[in-house]
């Protein structure tokens, strides 16, 4: 007798759990259901359709009901909801949208994956006007851009600043309107330490995107917004990216468990604590590799392979469950961001000994045209050198570099593991020694106490306390910006020049990148002097690390110029 599948849910989840299952299986009976107009979509490729880039918002519809019919022959019903799971009697109630017509059908095996949907705080007055938009699917970026262009909107606010905020920001600036970004915490892209997050602050600023941080919205009126602060700021629309909260109602209602982060709890089969019952994707808890404790993941990849292995569990095939590390990228107008595994706060609230490198090299052979800096932050467990997380960002291939260091988190590498990949390499492409090898070799250098750092964070504490502080770039680097209290000694007249580099107290050594300022400690180290410190980032992440906070605060400076190059 052949099995009868319902999905709840389209897009990456439902989708590709029902596809699964028809190639595991010719004779079941498939159907998915999907409240909304659209059962596969490019909800990733939303943001683009504001400027252009995907012109017809017709595009970024994938597959309509006729096509999986005729393809992969799953019936797909659109605009029916599920309203109610009956568990004892395995039915569940739909709700066709277009009729009001409610009806039942029987499973033997139900995959849910209803996703999340955006927040719209109710503690924010006019959060619910018409010209209060969020980014779901086909139909909201339809309808804010049709609302854009019908009321010649030139002044909109943008509030909340992950993936979806700063995607929506990028492409409105695209398309020629006045952008606000508000963003109640500190900075903008949590999977970034805040050392790593100014490059992006900088480049938001650079574009002509009034950057608001730390400031929340209390207020949306017609015209503006105003925020808690009480500050107002001109906004003729308003896009909300504050997050998202999963669909967890129907499971909720349906007396299956949820898990201690708000996700329908799931076992490594993704079967949730009904037998005859999987949950996939947005709404689900999943559990993390590297802090071993359970927690949410938006992702369209993770989705998939969730996806698969339901499917795969439902015809009794294994399934191996790796857990996620949450890899990511994102292009926010010239720069490219990527990370994977943890960052610096979250090592520390997972209680994780950690040690990190911080270099800047470049992303390929600096004779090569459009070789830029590409600023590398590799995170790794003390003592044992395992790998736990890394953010780049740069001009460049940042996702390339991610993904090497995304897998080897996934093959539980090292340092020692990290150092000897060996990797494609042409000067068009990259280096001969590649931004992941050389992060790993600073890295097994800090771990085995050939040296020691400190971060950019500490710099202008070293500055304010009139600390012993050595610039190692050539007098010409020197004189076109300088930490204001460094003495210039080059890296070229070091050795002649020791005379000057105090042995009672400690010194700290930078460069334009960290390089040429960790070799003069190598060799003043061979010549007797003991309290060196690499400052961690130099000139180039001092610059981005102080322009920010410089430019809001009106605080003194501590560099006579910036360098961003």
């Amino acid at each position: 007798m052949s099995k009868r599948i319902l999905v709840v849910g389209g897009v990456a989840g439902g989708a590709s759990a029902a596809a699964r299952a028809r190639r595991l299986d010719e004779s079941a009976e498939i159907i998915i259901f999907e409240k909304g107009p659209h059962v596969s979509f490019s909800n990733c490729a939303l943001p683009f359709h504001l400027s252009g880039i995907v012109e017809d918002v017709d595009s970024l519809v994938l597959m309509d009901p006729e096509t999986f019919k005729s393809q992969y022959n799953i019936e797909v019903r659109v605009e029916n909801e599920v309203i109610k799971i009956n568990r004892e009697q395995k039915t569940i109630l739909v709700k066709d949208l277009t009729t009001g017509e409610e009806y039942e059908e029987h499973y033997d095996k139900l995959v849910l994956s209803p996703g999340a949907s955006p927040i719209r705080p109710a503690s924010i007055e006019g959060v619910n006007n018409e010209n209060v938009f969020t980014v779901r699917n086909v139909v909201d970026i339809d309808n804010l851009n049709t609302y854009i262009k019908k009321n010649n909107i030139k002044e909109i606010a943008v509030v909340g600043g992950g993936f979806i905020g700063l995607e929506v920001v990028e492409n409105l600036r695209l398309a020629g309107l006045k952008v606000s970004l508000v963003e109640a915490l500190d900075q903008v892209m949590a999977p970034f330490d805040y050392d790593m997050v100014q490059i992006l602050h900088k480049e938001l600023m650079d574009q002509g995107v009034d950057l608001i941080l730390s400031d929340g919205v209390k207020k949306i009126g017609k015209d503006h917004i105003e925020l808690q602060s009480g500050r107002q700021v001109k906004a003729e629309a308003v896009v909300l990216a504050i997050g998202v909260r999963p669909e967890t109602k129907l499971a909720e209602e349906a007396g299956l468990e949820l898990g201690e982060t708000g996700g329908i709890r799931v076992d490594h089969n993704f079967r949730t604590s009904d037998k005859d019952i999987y949950a996939v994707g947005d709404a689900i808890e999943v559990y993390n590799r590297l802090t071993h404790k359970p927690t949410r993941l938006a992702l369209a990849g993770p989705a998939q392979r969730q996806a698969r292995s339901a499917a795969d569990h439902i015809y009794n095939m294994p399934v191996r469950n790796n857990g996620v590390i949450g890899s990511s990228v994102i292009q926010v107008f010239d720069m490219n961001a990527a990370s994977t595994g943890l960052n610096e706060k979250q090592a520390k609230a997972a209680g994780i000994n950690y040690d990190f490198v911080y270099i800047i090299p470049q992303d390929k052979v600096g004779l090569m045209p459009n070789s830029n800096p590409l600023h590398f932050k590799l995170l790794f467990e003390v003592p044992t050198g395992k790998i736990l997380g890394a953010q780049a960002i740069g001009r460049g291939n940042v996702d390339k570099r991610i993904d090497v260091i995304a897998t080897i988190i996934m093959m539980d590498g090292t340092l020692e593991d990290l150092k000897e990949l060996e990797l494609c390499y042409a000067p068009i492409f990259g280096t001969a020694r590649d931004v992941v090898n050389h992060a790993a070799m600073v890295g097994l250098n800090l771990l085995n106490g050939v040296f020691r750092q400190v971060p950019v964070s500490k710099v202008r504490e070293l500055v304010e306390t009139d600390a012993f502080i050595i610039d190692v770039r050539e007098r010409e680097e020197y004189e076109a910006g300088h930490l204001i209290n460094a003495v210039n000694i080059p890296l070229s007249e070091i050795r002649q020049r020791v005379d000057e580099i105090p042995k009672d107290r400690p010194v700290y050594l930078h460069c334009r990148s960290s390089q040429r300022s960790y070799n003069a400690i190598m060799a003043l180290q061979h010549m007797g002097f003991d309290n060196l410190y690499n400052i961690s980032g130099s000139f180039l992440g001092i610059s981005y690390y102080e322009y920010f906070n410089d430019q809001v605060t009106g605080r003194d400076k501590i560099l006579t110029e910036y360098n961003f190059e």
